[in-house]
């Protein structure tokens, strides 16, 4: 088991998610993705299913040691083909810009045990793809039509060894 992490100076503590946060998780992916947020089925998925690697980031609200999640990660583990997805990543609104959504990412690159890992992004998300180009992934292909809007992804990988 790895210990929570924190990126130095940010505010949260990254750390194993459960089914316990389905909740919260539904919030996340309702305010992150408002266009095409996942099914119930998919988070009780995400949040069970083996060979998912699942974190959330949380912070202190410093009311009686009150903690609120901020922020999720899933990373879909395929040894057999030696990669995995990042499926979903996401901050909310008011804590993004601060290195939560990156400590994220760090934190699922190592936990994931492959060595590649890809991801999709809508290709209008600028500010999340410089976040990926920065830490290494690169630009390996699109999928038009992917996303409920007709939107086109970008598909990102980073080899991790």
């Amino acid at each position: 088991m790895f210990p929570p992490l924190s990126k130095p100076g940010s505010p949260a503590v990254i750390e194993p998610a459960t089914w316990r946060d389905l909740n919260a998780l539904r919030h996340i992916e309702k305010v992150c993705f408002p266009k095409d947020s996942w099914p119930l089925w998919d988070l009780i998925g995400v949040l069970t299913l083996p060979n998912v690697v699942r974190l959330k980031a949380t912070i202190n609200l410093g009311q009686m040691d009150t903690t609120e999640m901020v922020g999720f990660i899933a990373g879909d583990v395929r040894e057999r083909e030696g990669l995995s997805w990042i499926a979903t990543v996401g901050v909310l609104p008011e804590y993004q810009r601060r290195g939560i959504g990156e400590a994220l990412i760090l934190a699922c690159e190592a936990r994931v045990g492959t060595p590649r890992i890809r991801l999709s992004v809508r290709i209008s998300n600028e500010g999340a793809i410089r976040l990926y180009l920065r830490l290494g992934y690169e630009k390996i292909g699109t999928w038009p039509d992917y996303y409920v809007d007709h939107e086109a992804a970008l598909v990102m990988e980073k080899f991790l060894a």
